[in-house]
């Protein structure tokens, strides 16, 4: 017997809406009926019943079940008395996501990334895509599978690459890392990946990752793949952070960049200060869970404005805003938790909305 989970990416991350279940011998002529969800699952602050089975075909050994979409990251159970089988995360045989095909994975010494390619026979532009903290590690899979993002822009943008490296994670989790970070009283204070800090964490987007990062990129111009007019950067939270850290170690390759709340401390916020001559539309909540993010966004950019930096944009999404795509809309939630709700609104951003987008991929360098 085989148990394949069927996910797609939405906006709040992987999703569950099939199971499909290949048994040793034909398949019984079931219902939805005959299979229980038990558990919950976790929506934002919210957790809520996982919704039953919708329906259930049958061809052959194969028994296809259908869901009302629930995520993938939380814990779920489903079973069938009738087949004396449950199935969970733990004890899938495989979970299949949509459009992960797309994507080629690509490893290298040091270096680690899944490259969506375009149908073209000539250059065409490259959207690099960064990660936040939840998907570091050396799967190669974490980083299209841990929020919406890299996925999202290879259906916006078909006709352009799609490369999506995966940062290390320094043989920390992430809780780990927070865990770290807090131990020290000031988080700022430990920078991930800097090079002169109070302590060195080799995880995330660190200058020499994303040095090689860049190199590839290069190679792929070289090559004659990649419209070297036309490379893009965007990431969010930790990618955020490493979007200004890129473009700030080679200004020269990028056209266009929008960091979507980036995290700042006393590596960041002096990039953002000082920004290259890099058009740079930033997004962020009006507070997150970094809660002074946006004053100290508005300063350093405020400080670009009164030099004359035109090609420097700033959004500030509302609460509003954010409630339209369901963020910060959940009841009884402490304020710690309304933060982390916020954190999202990179679903905004790739939503395109204010044309952010729109906006960056219109820069061509001269």
């Amino acid at each position: 017997m085989k148990r394949i989970i069927h996910t797609f990416m939405h906006d709040f991350g992987q999703m569950v809406d099939g199971v499909r279940i290949e048994l040793d011998v034909s398949a019984p002529a079931l219902s939805a009926e005959d299979f229980v969800c038990r558990n919950c699952f976790y929506n934002l602050g919210a957790t809520q019943p996982i919704p039953g089975v919708k329906s259930v075909e049958t061809e052959g050994n194969t028994l296809a079940l259908s869901f009302e979409p629930f995520l993938f990251r939380c814990d779920f159970s489903l079973s069938c008395e009738k087949l004396d089988l449950t199935i969970k995360k733990e004890n899938a045989d495989a979970v299949e996501l949509y459009h992960e095909e797309l994507f080629r994975p690509v490893k290298k010494p040091g270096l680690v990334y899944r490259l969506y390619e375009p149908d073209a026979f000539g250059p065409r532009p490259l959207v690099l895509f960064l990660h936040g903290g939840g998907g570091c590690g050396e799967d190669n899979l974490l980083q299209l599978t841990d929020t919406v993002g890299a996925i999202k822009l290879a259906e916006r943008v078909p006709d352009m690459y799609v490369m999506a490296p995966q940062a290390p994670a320094g043989g920390l989790s992430m809780e780990e890392m927070f865990a770290k970070m807090c131990s020290k009283g000031d988080p700022h204070k430990v920078i991930l990946g800097a090079d002169t800090c109070n302590e060195k964490i080799d995880r995330g987007w660190t200058r020499e990752y994303l040095g090689r990062v860049i190199d590839e990129i290069r190679l792929l111009i070289a090559e004659g793949r990649v419209d070297a007019r036309r490379v893009y950067v965007i990431g969010m939270s930790m990618g955020g952070f490493g979007t200004l850290k890129a473009v700030a170690m080679a200004p020269g390759l990028f056209a266009a960049c929008a960091p979507i709340c980036p995290s700042l401390n006393n590596e960041t916020y002096p990039i953002l200060e000082n920004f290259p001559a890099v058009p740079c539309y930033i997004s962020t909540a009006y507070i997150d869970h970094q809660v002074s993010r946006h004053a100290y966004i508005l300063r350093a950019v405020q400080k670009l404005w009164d030099q004359g930096r035109r090609d420097v944009r700033f959004t500030i999404y509302s609460a509003e805003e954010l409630a339209a795509y369901g963020i910060g809309v959940t009841e009884g939630i402490s304020a710690r938790e309304l933060y982390a709700e916020n954190h999202n609104s990179w679903i905004l951003t790739l939503h395109n909305e204010y044309c952010i987008l729109d906006w960056m991929f219109s820069h061509v360098k001269g």
